[in-house]
């Protein structure tokens, strides 16, 4: 299996890599076999994946040349590739019906806060560790409304599982190009609902600004703070990592839209807030090398053009 790339519905042969029966029969096999046989074998099948996806293995290796500070090895791409896998296995597993609680980190008050409390918030993610299936659990579990913003593909049966699993919590908002996000969050932000998009890939963004991240100046999407001052809603950055049965939950510190503060001003305090978060992601994935799961290009260190 390979990191999923979603794309819209109008786009709906666009699929997902990997045969169209790849993830009934993880589905399958995962209830047949014990673990101790199940694993090794996944293990081989991400080996098979590792040689059979040149695109994938080359951005991996990319990334961990920049992580690791050396030039990585064989062994180490695919310790990558499992730990995408073991994510997508996490996630089959939990929309069959097994239990994965999830425990918030030390410094994840505001989302803690958010969670108990409800209302209307912007929660920026990343692709990292098992943050989307956190979505959909949040989304079963939270008292309000929670909307996900995605871009839509096919050959994704875990989607589809979650999403009917926890989906009394959950709409989907489904964008294709940069200029119709707006049009697509106004009813949603009309709402006590909560709005969740993903912050790390540049490709369907209108709004981009550079940040420090893994030695360098990057670019990233900056688009959910401008819909925080348009919207008039804080902003709450969050991931998710695997644990011992359960998952951690680590969160920034809330942003809010100040009344009568300037423009400058209050993009300013986003740029530190956001970086703040890169920094905080940072550290976590210097620990967890493996747990970035972007297998595209690294985010750019030149301001990268918007897909028209």
């Amino acid at each position: 299996m390979t990191p999923a790339q979603e794309l819209p519905q109008e786009n709906r042969g666009a699929r997902n890599p990997g045969p169209g029966w790849g993830y009934q029969f993880l589905r399958i096999t995962d209830r047949i076999l014990p673990e101790a046989i199940f694993r090794p074998l996944r293990a081989i099948g991400t080996a098979v994946a590792v040689a059979g996806m040149p695109a994938q293995r080359r951005h991996s290796r990319k990334y961990l040349r920049v992580m690791l500070g050396r030039e990585p090895s064989w062994l180490e791409v695919c310790r990558h590739f499992f730990a995408f896998e073991e994510s997508l296995m996490q996630r089959l597993r939990v929309a069959n019906g097994r239990p994965y609680p999830c425990e918030f980190a030390a410094g994840a008050e505001a989302f803690r806060e958010w969670y108990t409390q409800g209302g209307p918030a912007l929660l920026g993610t990343f692709h990292v560790g098992v943050s989307d299936l956190l979505g959909f659990q949040l989304g079963g579990m939270n008292k309000g409304r929670i909307y996900l913003v995605r871009l839509r593909v096919g050959n994704s049966h875990d989607t589809e599982r979650l999403s009917a699993r926890f989906g009394k919590g959950l709409e989907f908002i489904w964008i294709n190009q940069p200029s119709e996000m707006l049009f697509a969050l106004k009813d949603a932000a009309r709402s006590d609902a909560a709005i969740a998009l993903q912050c790390d890939r540049v490709d369907f963004t209108a709004k981009t600004e550079v940040f420090q991240f893994l030695g360098a100046k990057r670019w990233f999407p900056f688009t959910i703070y401008h819909l925080a001052f348009i919207f008039n809603r804080p902003v709450i950055l969050s991931v998710g990592l695997p644990g011992s049965g359960h998952s951690w939950l680590h969160a920034s510190p809330r942003f809010e839209p100040l009344p009568g503060e300037s423009r400058e001003a209050g993009l300013q305090r986003a740029r530190e807030h956001f970086q703040g978060f890169l920094t905080q992601l940072e550290g976590l994935l210097r620990e967890c090398p493996y747990q970035w799961f972007n297998f595209i290009p690294l985010n750019p260190t030149t301001k990268p053009e918007v897909a028209a």
